[in-house]
C-alpha cells in the first residue's frame, strides 16, 4: 500500500512518519510499505526527509521513504494521499494576519478576514490536486490537513465526493482533556461533538452510560484543570451548556482576544516564519544536525501554541498534555487504518452533512462524530444544537462556501461579499480595504508558492 503526502515539506510531516514507524514491525497488507513526499520547495523536502530518515533508523519493517519531483509522480497510483500544503507559505500568513490587524480585525489563519484570505489563495490550488488525484489515482482516498480544512475540503469534495475527508486535532484534544478532567480514560467514554471546522461544541460525554459534562460544567475547578475550561470560564460554559472548540473563543471573547494579539510583540505567522525560517536555513547548512534541530524546534513550536488565547484569559501555559505534538497524525492514521483493514472505528472528521445538522445543506461540510469502515466516514447521529449555535453555523457556512465560489471563479466581488458575511468583520467598507491591503501584499491567490505543513 503506498501512501503520498503532497506537502511533504512540511514542519510537521515527521511526526506522521513516527506514528508509522510504531507498526513498522507488523506484518499487513493494509500498512503503507511506501510514503512518498512531495513539496514545491526542495529545501525543505530535502530537510524533511532527512529527519524522516533518522527516525527510520534501525526500526525492522520501516516504510520506505520516496521523494517525488512532480505532482502526478507523486499521485499516480496511490492507495491514499495525505494533503497538507500552504499555499505561499507561512509568509502568506502573515500577510493574511496582517491585513486584518492593520483593520482593526482580529488576525488569525483559518478565523475572521485572514481565515478567507487564506481559502482565497488555497482553494484553487487544492482543486488542481482534486483533479489530478481524479484523474491518477481514482480509488486513492485523500485525506486533507490543509486549512481552512472545513473550507479546502468542501471544495475538494466537488470533485471527489466522499473520498475525500477532512481533519482536525483541536476536537480530539478537547474530548480528551474533559476526559482527564472528570478522571475518566478517553479511550473509555462515549462522546457526542458536531459543528464546522474550528467552530464545534463537545455537547455530550459520558461513561458506562452516565453522563459526565453536567458535573464536568458544574465544577469550576475540574473546569479550571484543562485549556478550554480555562479559556472560556465556567459561567459562560454553564450558560451554553457544552464545550467549545478552542477557537471558538475568537467569537465568544472577541475584544479581549483581539486585544491580546494587537498588544503582542509579533502575530502567531510572523513568530512561525522567524521559528521555521531559522530552522530550515539551519538545518539546511548541516543535514546531520536536521534531526535534532527538528525535536527542539517543534516543542518550541507546540508550548506556544495559543498564546494569544491564553493572553486574553489572564495567562497560563500549555498543558504538559498537549506538548507530545502530533494529533493530526494520530487521526489521520487511524482513520487511513480504519479504511484499509475495514476496521470500524469512531472519529470527529469533517464529511458531508448527510442530515446531520438539518438547518445545512445535505452536502454541506460539517464536523461531527463519524463512523469509518472501508466505505469511508458516516456521521452518527448527533444531539440538536441550539438556535445560537446554528445561527453561526449557518453564517460562516454562508462564508465558506462564498469563499470557495470567489477562489474557483477569480471574482474580486464575491471575495468582498465573503468577508463582508463573517460575523467578525464589522463593515463592509472594512472588507473592501481588507482584500485591497492583501492584493498589495501580493493577492489573495497567489500561484502554488511554498507547499509546507498544515500546521499551525
Amino acid at each position: 500500500m503506498r501512501l503520498t503526502i503532497i506537502g511533504g515539506g512540511g514542519f510537521r510531516v515527521p511526526l506522521v512518519y513516527r506514528a508509522l514507524l510504531t507498526t513498522a514491525g507488523e506484518r499487513s497488507s493494509d500498512r503503507p510499505d511506501e510514503v512518498t513526499l512531495f513539496d514545491t520547495d526542495p529545501l525543505r523536502l530535502r530537510v524533511i526527509a532527512r529527519v524522516c530518515a533518522a527516525l527510520a533508523e534501525g526500526v525492522p519493517g520501516a516504510p520506505a521513504l520516496r521523494v517525488a519531483e512532480t505532482l502526478d509522480e507523486a499521485v499516480r497510483g496511490a492507495d491514499f494521499v495525505f494533503h497538507a500544503i500552504r499555499v505561499g507559505g507561512v509568509e502568506g500568513r502573515v500577510r493574511d494576519e496582517r491585513a486584518a490587524l492593520d483593520e482593526g480585525l482580529l488576525g488569525q489563519e483559518t478565523v475572521g478576514a485572514s481565515g478567507v484570505l487564506y481559502g482565497l489563495r488555497t482553494v484553487p490550488v487544492a482543486l488542481e490536486v482534486a483533479d489530478r488525484v481524479a484523474e491518477l489515482a481514482p480509488n486513492a482516498w485523500l485525506i486533507n490537513f490543509t486549512n481552512p480544512a472545513g473550507m479546502v475540503t468542501e471544495a475538494m469534495a466537488a470533485r471527489l465526493g466522499h473520498r475525500v475527508i477532512g481533519i482536525c486535532d483541536s476536537p480530539v484534544g478537547l474530548l480528551h482533556r474533559a476526559a482527564r478532567a472528570v478522571g475518566v480514560d478517553p479511550a473509555e467514554v462515549s462522546y457526542g461533538y458536531v459543528g464546522l471546522n474550528h467552530l464545534g461544541w463537545l455537547n455530550s460525554l459520558s461513561h458506562r452510560g452516565v453522563d459526565l459534562l453536567s458535573g464536568l460544567l458544574a465544577d469550576d475547578a475540574a473546569l479550571a484543570s484543562f485549556e478550554e475550561g480555562r479559556l472560556f470560564g465556567g459561567e459562560l460554559l454553564r450558560a451554553l451548556g457544552a464545550l467549545p472548540n478552542e477557537y471558538l473563543h475568537y467569537y465568544y471573547l472577541a475584544r479581549e482576544t483581539r486585544r491580546a494579539v494587537a498588544e503582542a510583540e509579533q502575530t502567531r505567522g510572523a513568530y512561525l516564519a522567524a521559528q521555521q525560517g531559522a530552522f530550515f536555513a539551519e538545518a539546511a547548512r548541516d543535514l546531520e544536525r536536521a534531526p535534532a534541530l527538528w525535536v527542539e524546534a517543534r516543542r518550541e513550536r507546540e508550548r506556544t501554541y495559543g498564546a494569544e488565547q491564553r493572553a486574553a484569559a489572564g495567562g497560563g501555559e500549555r498543558d504538559s498534555h498537549d506538548l507530545e505534538g502530533g494529533g493530526y497524525d494520530g487521526v489521520a492514521l487511524a482513520l487511513m487504518r480504519a479504511i484499509a483493514e475495514d476496521r470500524r472505528t469512531r472519529l470527529i472528521l469533517n464529511v458531508r452533512n448527510a442530515g446531520t445538522v438539518p438547518e445545512l445543506p445535505d452536502d454541506a461540510i460539517v464536523e461531527t462524530v463519524c463512523d469509518v469502515d472501508a466505505q469511508g466516514a458516516h456521521p452518527v447521529p448527533a444531539l440538536r444544537l441550539g438556535l445560537a449555535e446554528v445561527g453561526l453555523m449557518l453564517q460562516v457556512k454562508a462564508v465558506e462556501r462564498t469563499t470557495i465560489e470567489a477562489a474557483a471563479t477569480g471574482s474580486a466581488e464575491l471575495a468582498r461579499h465573503a468577508l463582508t458575511l463573517h460575523p467578525l468583520v464589522d463593515s463592509a467598507r472594512v472588507a473592501e480595504r481588507v482584500l485591497a491591503r492583501s492584493a498589495d501584499g501580493g493577492g489573495p491567490r497567489g500561484g502554488h508558492g511554498a507547499w509546507s505543513s498544515a500546521g499551525r
